[in-house]
């Protein structure tokens, strides 16, 4: 098999030729498996003092299989990178379930499923390899904003416990052999910056660098993030951090999330990766849009110039990436702008000082 770098080398390659396809949402699939709190707990956890069911990132070590078909299945309905089923495997997140000490076994198990599944279709199929992103996901706790509204100089989290966390998960997926970080799903930029501090650091100590996918959430109609930031505001938050990809997902569908992913294609000169969910939830929280909706938005993104990956986040299925896959095909990736260096900054809006 291709060596780490040879696959970052041509990975990057590809996304100046194609559209590239990422996977769709990892909790949809799961609970079409409907697995009850003896399946959670397997073998191991059979006396876990505390209820598991729910705690989805669990799976990679009592139901690997389910997990492993499930990369599969977003592999075979044409995606091309998938990332891993450790959305929250943090110690903070794991602290709901009193598993804190899994945190890193958790990523090198998550990272270790989807690289054997990516390998064995690369195997398959030599001549479109496939990639494995390690998801490093926002935790249930942020930096920025007090969870009591009583106090608002209080927070229940600090930047380096968020920078110790991340740190962690970061190496545990390295060593499982993700390709790429991917820091996802941002709705406190805070977060996102103690991720990428925590990253940064990690690779100076390993001698190593993997490409970071940065991925913003818009929270609402707004078009800001939960701590308040524009899309502009937060590229200008993170560029620093020289990101393969910034991009958006969560919370809104294709149709509402557009306007936001093109002002990112407009102001950032790196890739763009967008991942919407499958349009808005129901009464019932559940995610109607079907696959053949999703994938007109998509085309219509891509015939716009608007994407170098795209993916589905909440409520996407197989169908959704298949869709996606074949309304790209054929379509020119985004070029990447040339930008003029200026001084820009951000805080809940954009700055740029006119030259």
């Amino acid at each position: 098999m291709l060596e780490r770098q040879q696959r970052i080398d041509a990975l990057t390659q590809s996304m100046n030729e194609r559209i590239l396809v990422l996977d769709g949402a990892m909790g949809t699939m799961i609970q079409r498996h409907k697995l009850d709190e003896q399946a959670y707990r397997g073998e191991r956890f059979a006396d876990w003092s505390r209820d598991v069911k729910g705690n989805n990132d669990l799976l990679v070590l009592t139901q690997p299989d389910v997990i492993r078909d499930i990369h599969d299945a977003y592999f075979s309905a044409g995606a091309d990178i998938v990332e891993t089923n450790t959305f929250n495997s943090t110690w903070i997140a794991m602290a709901d379930y009193g598993m804190e000490e899994l945190a890193r076994e958790l990523n090198v198990a998550g990272a270790r499923l989807a690289r054997e599944a990516a390998d064995q279709r690369t195997r398959e199929e030599p001549d479109k390899p496939r990639y494995v992103a390690g998801a490093l996901g926002p935790t249930n706790r942020t930096a920025s904003i007090s969870p009591d509204v009583n106090d608002p100089g209080y927070r229940n989290v600090s930047f380096d416990d968020l920078r110790a966390a991340y740190r962690e998960a970061a190496d545990g997926l390295i060593e499982g052999g993700a390709d790429l970080l991917l820091v996802e799903t941002v709705f406190d930029t805070l977060n996102a910056k103690a991720a990428l501090f925590a990253i940064d650091e990690l690779f100076d100590d390993l001698g190593v660098r993997l490409p970071v996918m940065i991925s913003g959430t818009i929270t609402d109609l707004s078009g800001r993030n939960l701590s308040g930031q524009t899309a502009e505001a937060f590229w200008n938050s993170v560029r620093h951090a020289q990101p393969l990809t910034i991009g958006l997902n969560c919370a809104l569908g294709a149709e509402e999330l557009r306007p936001y992913v093109a002002e990112l294609s407009r102001v950032a000169e790196t890739y763009i990766c967008a991942y919407p969910n499958a349009g808005l939830p129901n009464e019932f929280g559940e995610y109607d849009e079907q696959p053949e909706t999703t994938a007109a938005h998509i085309r219509e993104w891509a015939e716009s110039g608007l994407l170098n990956i795209v993916g589905g986040c909440c409520g996407t299925t197989p169908d959704h990436i298949a869709g996606m896959a074949e309304a790209v095909t054929g379509l020119k990736p985004r070029p990447i702008p040339e930008v003029p260096r200026r001084l820009r900054l951000s805080g809940l809006e954009p700055f740029e000082l006119a030259s």
